[in-house]
């Protein structure tokens, strides 16, 4: 528990959840180029693909956009509990404490969704 009666605390708890946050989105970015790096070499080399040609950069890229999502999810847990250990003094009056949390939970199932509109997509 913080003994610091200072808002301070939760805005810095609430920055790393938004740091988190980028990362997530980041590492879903990477893992989407590195998936379609495959179409791109196939394009340049002006060679036929099929569509249940997986290459190795398919699940590379899978697993990217994967570990960005649970980096996300993990992130609110991390914050929800952080926020346990804040006394009400240290949240500001009227602030919606939960809003960072759920856009990382939107981020993380679209990620996920990603991931499943990507995997059959390539059946």
């Amino acid at each position: 528990m913080s003994d610091l009666n200072d808002p301070r605390v939760f805005f810095a708890a609430e920055r790393t959840l938004m740091a988190w946050n980028r990362t997530g989105l980041t590492l879903m970015a990477f893992g989407f180029v590195i998936e379609r790096f495959d179409l791109f070499v196939n394009m340049l080399a002006k060679m036929p693909t099929t569509s249940l040609d997986r290459g190795f950069s398919f699940w590379i890229g899978l697993a990217f956009i994967v570990l960005g999502a649970v980096s996300c999810a993990a992130a609110v847990l991390q914050y929800r509990t952080t926020l346990k250990t804040l006394r009400p003094i240290e949240i500001p009056a009227g602030y919606w404490v939960h809003m960072g949390a759920v856009t990382n939970v939107l981020v993380a199932l679209l990620g996920l969704a990603l991931t499943a509109y990507l995997f059959h997509s390539h059946s």
